[in-house]
């Protein structure tokens, strides 16, 4: 792995330091996400809702809010349709909420419902029966949610109903077929919107509705200010579940989501809410993080969608029941129980089937396509596999994906199989936009590939028949070795600033934490310090795992890291270099604040090790030891 790093002159870093009164190695930090003068460097250490474009900007929207505020004036039933996702099912609680509150504004009693479809009986998207089954109920207005954008056939069929619809999504629309026939499309995405950031999530998309709708409705200046003191900052808390839930880009208006919903965490008003949080074991007297809501609280809420019925987190979040919301709060723990166990399974069978290919000596395709049929298990020479007659939970094989990507560094799909149809999931990685990828696979095909499909560049989801998916194995492995070709062979790990243990002190820890929250798209600061002796015998943690304490050979400044063996064996690693106390070495790491009342406090979370001499971390046993 070649350590690289951005290209800033002193002078840059010394201009914005000054201008924006930041440590320069602050400053730095700035430079590498972008930020360039004071301005924008304020905005990025304080975000305020004052940063958020108005709603209005979005094509669409005046036509939207007009339409729902008409529905509401006469009494016409309103239908929200979500998604079954933590994205998906914030959006329908945010929208509901938001609508119900227009209607009492408006001085009238809002007849909306919403739906969730189950994620094994209807499958990803807006479905015909569901909007037929609508229309016959009363419902004369649709609004969807995080979903949508390519729904061609359930827009086709609310015409034939005498249904409107308005689309509300933030997935990538298919620009050859167009956009289905609404009332209004709201998507930054789509071509001609003038909207000037186009990241947002499916719930934040219905957020700008909810505002844009909430504002119409306000009698005057003074109850638009208060609209925006209290109501819309406390949509923040659940949004900002979804933003980091979802992966966009922590950037932009996304950022200020982010910022002010996690702030807002530390008092949640909901019960549901309030549950949920004590049993992921977060504690709201300390400052939640990104993390916190990334890996505790998503996979709860997830987990409903991913194993039993996602309407339950809506139910969790509207009620107003303390008994029934810990209830449902519970069930969602339990649920993310099952869940877990079900994926521990999956990634071991997938581990298997990896580490079989690394050591038969084959080489990865550019795109792994993993499925649970058996001749998707003998694709690389393994045969007879345990999981190929059990079968993965559709449910889970998005987090599957993720794992391959996080185990191979690859972009992969992960496929289970139902009564003759593949139901797939993607995750990617820098470089190989893989919804522009199935959509040249789809292409290629003269009847098309799959049955349906969408998502980001990141991430995807699909289904096709079971019987192409080899064809679909053959044609990802060709499409991504024409995008990857001429890739850079050894790998590289972006850094941002080398910085001595020494240099991280409170004071920089403080400037360092505003600069959160961190997540995909202002990933964590990445630093390097060299020259760094063993100040003790590494030690090995559960095999794979590797505790150091460092030592700066020059300054004496000690700190304590772990490496995680995630993708290296660093255990291994260190017996193969001959780590012992005293060895010199050079690190990758983040900052890490361990926040246990005992032993916790700042450490190492060590990414990348080399030798001293500068030989890199990941050489075969028998090199020079450090």
């Amino acid at each position: 792995m070649q350590w690289v790093f951005p290209e800033h002159g002193s002078e840059a870093v010394d201009r914005l330091a000054k201008d924006a009164g930041v440590p320069p190695a602050i400053a730095r930090l700035l430079l590498c996400r972008g930020v360039h003068d004071a301005v924008a460097a304020r905005n990025y250490l304080q975000p305020t809702l004052e940063q958020m474009h108005d709603p209005l900007a979005m094509h669409g929207m005046a036509a939207a809010v007009d339409r729902i505020r008409g529905a509401l004036i006469a009494g016409e039933p309103m239908l929200i349709y979500g998604d079954y996702d933590v994205d998906g099912t914030v959006a329908t609680v945010l929208l509901k909420t938001a609508v119900e509150r227009a209607g009492a504004a408006l001085g009238v009693t809002a007849d909306v419902h919403y739906h969730i479809p189950h994620r094994i009986r209807e499958g990803y998207g807006i479905q015909e029966a569901r909007i037929a089954a609508a229309a016959a109920e009363g419902v004369r207005l649709v609004i969807s949610v995080d979903t949508g954008i390519r729904a061609f056939a359930a827009a086709r069929e609310a015409a034939r109903h005498g249904l409107q619809m308005i689309v509300t999504d933030h997935h990538l629309p298919d620009n050859a077929a167009g956009l289905p026939e609404a009332l209004a499309v709201l998507n930054p995405n789509q071509p001609g919107c003038p909207y000037p950031y186009k990241e947002l999530c499916g719930a934040a998309v219905a957020y700008k509705l909810a505002q844009a709708l909430l504002e119409s409705c306000a009698p005057d200046d003074a109850g638009k200010r208060s609209l925006r003191a209290k109501t819309l900052p406390s949509f923040l808390k659940l949004l900002a579940i979804a933003t980091i839930a979802d992966a966009v880009p922590l950037t932009g208006e996304n950022r200020v989501i982010a910022a002010l919903g996690l702030a807002a965490l530390r008092r949640p008003a909901q019960a549901g809410l309030r549950v949920l949080m004590e049993l992921a074991g977060i504690d709201s007297d300390l400052p939640v993080s990104a993390s916190d809501v990334g890996f505790r609280l998503a996979p709860r809420i997830n987990a409903a969608g991913r194993m039993d019925v996602a309407s339950d987190v809506v139910d969790m979040f509207l009620t107003r029941d303390a008994a029934l919301a810990r209830t449902l709060a519970e069930k969602l723990h339990r649920l993310n129980d099952e869940r877990r166990a079900v994926e521990a399974e999956a990634v071991s069978a997938l581990e298997a089937r990896i580490a079989h290919m690394q050591e038969a000596g084959e080489a990865l395709p550019g795109c792994l396509v993993f499925d649970d049929l058996t001749h998707g298990a003998t694709q690389n020479s393994v045969q007879g596999t345990s999981d190929a007659a059990k079968g993965w939970h559709r449910g889970v094989i998005g987090i599957l994906a993720s794992r391959v990507v996080d185990r191979t560094g690859t972009p992969a799909l992960v496929l289970a199989h139902e009564e003759g149809q593949a139901y797939g999931s993607g995750r990617s990685v820098a470089g190989f936009h893989l919804l522009d990828a199935l959509t040249a696979v789809h292409s290629a095909e003269a009847e098309g590939l799959f049955a349906r499909f969408g998502g980001h560049a990141h991430a995807v989801g699909f289904s096709l028949p079971s019987d192409r998916v080899a064809l679909l194995r053959l044609r990802m492995a060709e499409e991504a070795a024409r995008v990857l070709a001429g890739e850079p062979r050894t790998p590289e790990m972006e850094c941002d600033a080398a910085l001595r243990l020494d240099e991280i002190t409170p004071d920089f820890l403080a400037w360092m934490e505003r600069l959160g929250p961190f997540g995909n798209g202002n990933r964590e600061p990445l630093f390097v310090a060299r020259n760094l002796r063993l100040a003790a015998d590494p030690k090995a943690v559960k095999d794979r795992h590797l505790r150091l304490l460092l030592e700066d050979a020059d300054t004496g400044a000690q700190r304590g890291g772990m490496a995680w063996g995630r993708r290296t064996d660093w255990a291994a690693q260190a017996r193969a270099w001959g780590l012992v106390q005293g060895s010199l070495v050079d690190a990758a790491f983040r900052l890490r604040l361990n926040r246990h009342p005992d032993f916790g406090g700042w450490e190492l979370e060590i990414v990348g090790l080399q030798l001293a001499r500068g030989e890199p971390a990941g050489q075969p046993a028998g090199k020079p030891q450090g």
